[in-house]
């Protein structure tokens, strides 16, 4: 139990982070693109609270924390609201504002990684232990949100990208995936396909940092 607890403390701040300030990027991207529906909203903002979902949050990772022993870790924030019929270019701007999410986390990763190099160039203490511990977590996590929302399946990011890059006739179509999205999500997770899939990719983002950083 100490050690569930200990995880828990370590891993709610990068968690936390990394799937709001996800949502947040979407929010500021749109309204630089002309939607300023998320702005109206007062989704704009690094203030996690704003984006915290109860269950998506706090409740599923810390039940995902708990019945996997701390091996995996998922979650999501309140989505934040995009009108893409206000972009000033629809269809184009819709593929910035969907790669936004992604590049927040590619960001916070990079950051995460940088922390996690000082920690361990500064002398052992009871400051650089955590910190050390937090910021891998900050990688994975992040590593992890990054490929997932850039898989091709609309409503993740991936799938607006792709309905952003596709001729209108196919793009049309391909939307047509986004109400049978989310259950199809959940069948490729419980049958495994989806860890498979995304296990390489996570290893090698992570590891293409850990290069960059020397973190070895």
């Amino acid at each position: 139990m100490n050690a569930l607890i200990q995880t828990i403390a370590i891993a709610a701040l990068p968690v936390v982070f990394a799937i709001t300030l996800h949502e947040a990027a979407h929010g500021y991207a749109a309204r630089h693109f002309g939607d300023p529906t998320a702005w109206q909203a007062g989704r704009i903002s690094l203030n996690p609270l704003r984006h915290i979902d109860p269950v998506g949050t706090v409740l599923i990772p810390l039940l995902i924390l708990i019945f996997s022993a701390g091996s995996f870790l998922f979650g999501y924030a309140k989505p934040v609201p995009v009108n893409f019929s206000r972009l000033r270019n629809p269809k184009r701007d819709m593929l910035w504002v969907a790669l936004a999410g992604p590049a927040s986390n590619l960001f916070m990763a990079l950051l995460w990684a940088a922390l996690l190099k000082l920690a361990w160039e500064l002398p052992v203490n009871d400051f650089t232990v955590p910190l050390s511990e937090m910021s891998k977590v900050g990688v994975i996590i992040n590593c992890v949100l990054m490929v997932l929302n850039l898989l091709p399946l609309p409503p993740l990011d991936g799938g607006r990208i792709a309905v952003s890059l596709l001729p209108y006739p196919l793009a049309n179509k391909f939307a047509q995936i986004e109400r049978w999205g989310f259950p199809i999500l959940l069948l490729l997770l419980f049958t495994g396909i989806l860890g498979q899939v995304m296990y390489p990719l996570v290893q090698m983002a992570a590891g293409l940092i850990e290069t960059l950083f020397g973190l070895y």
